[in-house]
């Protein structure tokens, strides 16, 4: 291995085996100090190393010399870590987000720095930094914030399993604990009468034949969401095999049951009469095995368009319609309907909490009415103008 010294025997130049490189070494504020000079010249590896050395010492002097690994070096040990150990807990595209927040958002503002550089001052730096460098002049929402100090948090925790960080700093949001809650996007029951015709009339006379199929099984997609409440993923997961035409016992009518898998693992569900028709129709359609999909392609396409043609892309809150609104509409409308809502969460596979906070909240049926304007009945007032009963006149003696 071919080796120079300079800087009166401070800075070191070398090259490793099999590679063409000159890295240069030195030894400073008690301990080692190395980089790649990237050049295959040794008079510009030279000039580089020592232009590198003046500059530590730079730093040294004005205390400006980190030490520690950097947070970008814990955000390479959390990835490893969080993709192996999640390996069939997570959605694979759910862990992608976790990697794609980091490369473009994350470590080019904190990547650099050391662990302990990153305390709740930076991260609020970071936060603020966020808002106002959004490329398209809207700033981010503050759940993509949240997901990515989640992110940041997760980076952290690995550094201190791994002794590279004492402890985790708070990152809680300062000023704001609390967001505003909003309920989530869905179609009123006109809405959704609305939505459904529009997707029949398009099955019926799709405008090219060629897209007679996507036109129909996109009408049974509507059809089938709004009447099982299942998320957009659980039915991109849903073969036929899972899935049974069932007459229930306790109301007398003719469903489906769904061995559902998803997000919360597998679980079950029963739709109501409605999903029963567009189910018989996919099978017969699709001359299904019982390993088909259901759904196999996606049909956010057609389904955005047709939500332009019909103006019902955004909700008087401004709030985006995807297919995800579909389950939220069929909270929504057994809510309205009175069903019970503990049976509601355990069918859609999620808590009451979740219910009550993002769908309960603005259903007007769920406040009642007799118990709000109850009027108590008021004590009965005595007239003024009563005389005062006399006492009683004393018996004669005698």
């Amino acid at each position: 291995m071919a080796k120079h010294t300079l800087m009166g025997g401070k800075l070191h130049l070398y090259q490793r085996k099999n590679s063409s490189k000159w890295q240069c070494s030195t030894y400073l504020d008690g301990r080692n100090w190395r980089e790649t000079t990237r050049e295959d010249s040794l008079a510009l590896a030279k000039d580089f190393a020592e232009d590198w050395y003046l500059g530590l010492k730079g730093k040294q002097r004005a205390g400006e010399l980190k030490h520690g690994k950097t947070f970008k070096q814990a955000s390479d040990q959390f990835l490893v870590e969080y993709e192996v150990i999640t390996q069939g807990q997570r959605n694979p595209q759910y862990v992608a987000g976790h990697r794609r927040r980091l490369r473009l958002h994350i470590l080019p503002f904190l990547g650099e720095l050391t662990l302990s550089e990153v305390t709740p001052g930076k991260v609020q730096e970071y936060r603020v930094h966020r808002i106002q460098t959004s490329g398209d002049g809207v700033p981010p929402a503050r759940s993509t914030i949240h997901q990515e100090i989640v992110v940041i948090r997760q980076v952290l925790k690995t550094a201190q399993r791994h002794g590279w960080l004492p402890s985790v700093p708070d990152l809680s949001p300062p000023y704001k604990t609390s967001g505003k809650i909003s309920h989530r996007a869905w179609f009123t029951s006109s809405e959704y009468r609305h939505l459904y015709t529009a997707t029949r009339e398009r099955a019926n006379n799709p405008l090219r034949e060629r897209y007679r199929w996507q036109c129909e099984q996109l009408h049974d997609y509507v059809l089938f969401m709004a009447n099982t409440g299942l998320r957009p993923d659980e039915a991109g997961r849903l073969e036929y095999r899972d899935v049974q035409i069932v007459r229930d016992d306790a109301t007398g009518e003719t469903i489906l049951y769904i061995e559902v898998r998803g997000k919360r693992g597998v679980g079950h569900c029963k739709s109501t009469t409605g999903a029963v028709v567009p189910f018989r129709r996919l099978r017969k359609r699709n001359n299904a095995t019982p390993t088909d999909r259901l759904f196999p392609n996606s049909h956010r396409e057609l389904f955005n368009t047709i939500l332009d043609e019909l103006g019902l892309k955004l909700d008087r809150d401004g709030n985006r319609r995807t297919a995800y609104s579909l389950r939220h509409t069929y909270i929504c409308l057994r809510l309205m309907e009175g069903a019970d809502i503990y049976q509601i969460a355990k069918n859609c596979r999620t808590s009451v909490e979740m219910i009550e906070k993002y769908y309960a909240a603005h259903l007007k049926t769920t406040l009642d009415a007799a118990a709000i304007n109850v009027r108590r009945s008021k004590p009965r007032r005595h007239s003024a103008s009563k005389k005062k009963a006399r006492p009683p006149r004393p018996k004669p003696l005698g």
